[in-house]
């Protein structure tokens, strides 16, 4: 069976920062100094300097699928691992891909839903991999985003494929820069220009955006460093500095490597989790945020994260409340998080018995909503808690947008 292929994530803060650009140049060098390397996927989004960069090098055909009467070209998966297994076959080594755009949707009827799971294939075939992806992407990222720009991210990538990535290079440009480039029609056509500068190119949305891929990078190297990926099922990753990178000339430094060196690494991090977070998430429209905000602060405390649902006996939940509860369950299940459903009459009661089982140290929930009625007379479910949990901290997890102007 053939080794894992190597990942390679370039990971910018918007469209046009020069990550497919950036990948390109890497594949070519490799393919210059001797390696079997090949153009898998490549969006170039009518942007004339990418299309240069493509040039001379072998691309991959792509197969077209029909959906409602539109034709797409799409990634031909098994043409690549094809592919693949020719060059091993000829001694060439194992094969580098340049696949464009991880969070992508593939139209129904291929071998997956999104092309990073067409990569994980890839890389389970020992094919290595160089991927592109904007930090707004990052499924765990996604209500953050949305405060930033006003704009709802659709198609996400779960944060555990950066986690499992071997190297992940920060694509870096100056938001003054990005902006220069945009009015120069590098990034889109003259008719979307001034959309474009009225909505999600905004100076201050960017540096905002760049904040946030520079600190996502240096989340991964600390998560890393402490074994989170390992307890996930990955191997400990290491590493000192993010790599960042412009799109031209070469990379900072590197992010991480893998081999003996993991391994003598590993020997020197305690292995302690110290910190266990309980959310509580319910089937209101707040419970995908609500665990959202948990995931990452359970990154940023290096801690191990529990979900917690609780509902009244024998009480069937609506149409509508399954399918926010499925979501919630999907949205775990990418955040390699798992979703304990408990039945109880009292919350504080179902949490007081998780945490004590669990080691809980935080408990997260949502802001509650006004209280209604006789609602008003019983003790809120906020110092239910901290009565129940002495020692436990309480974070209340409140809507961001909803906050008023000073």
């Amino acid at each position: 069976m053939s080794d894992r292929g190597h990942h390679t994530v370039m990971l910018g803060m918007a469209p046009g920062v020069g990550k497919t650009y950036r990948a390109l140049q890497d594949l070519r060098r490799a393919r210059d100094a001797g390696r079997d390397a090949i153009v898998a996927v490549l969006e170039t989004h009518g942007r004339a300097e990418t299309a240069a960069q493509a040039e001379g090098l072998e691309l991959l055909p792509r197969r077209a699928v029909e959906q409602r009467g539109i034709t797409q070209q799409e990634l031909d998966l098994p043409g690549l691992l094809a592919r693949a297994a020719r060059s091993s076959a000829a001694g060439s080594g194992p094969l580098l891909a340049m696949i464009d755009e991880l969070a992508h949707t593939n139209p129904p009827g291929l071998e997956h839903e999104k092309r990073w799971q067409d990569v994980e294939d890839a890389l389970a075939a020992g094919i290595d991999v160089i991927s592109t992806v904007n930090v707004q992407h990052l499924e765990s990222l996604n209500d953050q985003v949305a405060e930033l720009t006003g704009v709802r991210v659709r198609e996400t990538v779960p944060d555990q494929v950066l986690v499992d990535a071997d190297d992940v290079v920060v694509v870096d440009l100056p938001p003054e820069a990005l902006l220069q480039r945009l009015r120069d029609g590098q990034i889109y056509p003259p008719e979307r220009i001034s959309a474009a500068l009225n909505n999600f190119f905004r100076i201050e949305q960017l540096k905002a955006l760049r904040e946030t891929a520079l600190l996502q990078a240096a989340e991964e190297v600390g998560a890393r460093r402490t074994g989170a990926s390992a307890r996930s099922g990955g191997r400990l990753h290491t590493g000192e500095l993010p790599r960042v990178a412009s799109p031209v000339g070469p990379p900072a430094a590197r992010l991480d490597d893998r081999g003996e060196r993991d391994r003598r690494v590993a020997d020197d991090v305690p292995d302690v989790v110290k910190e266990r977070i309980l959310v509580l998430v319910s089937t209101g429209p707040s419970g995908q945020r609500v665990l959202r905000r948990a995931w990452r602060s359970a990154r940023r405390l290096r801690a191990g994260i529990d979900l917690l649902h609780v509902r009244r006996p024998g009480r069937r939940p609506t149409v509508v409340e399954a399918e926010r509860l499925d979501g919630i369950r999907r949205l775990a299940a990418s955040l390699g998080a798992e979703l304990l459903v408990e039945e109880d009459d009292e919350v504080a009661a179902a949490a007081e018995r998780v945490a004590r089982e669990r080691g809980t140290t935080y408990v997260f929930v949502g802001a509650p909503d006004r209280a209604r009625g006789l609602a008003r007379l019983r003790e809120p479910l906020v110092e239910q808690l901290l009565h129940r949990l002495p020692g436990v901290d309480v974070r209340i997890v409140s809507e961001r947008g909803d906050r008023k102007e000073r």
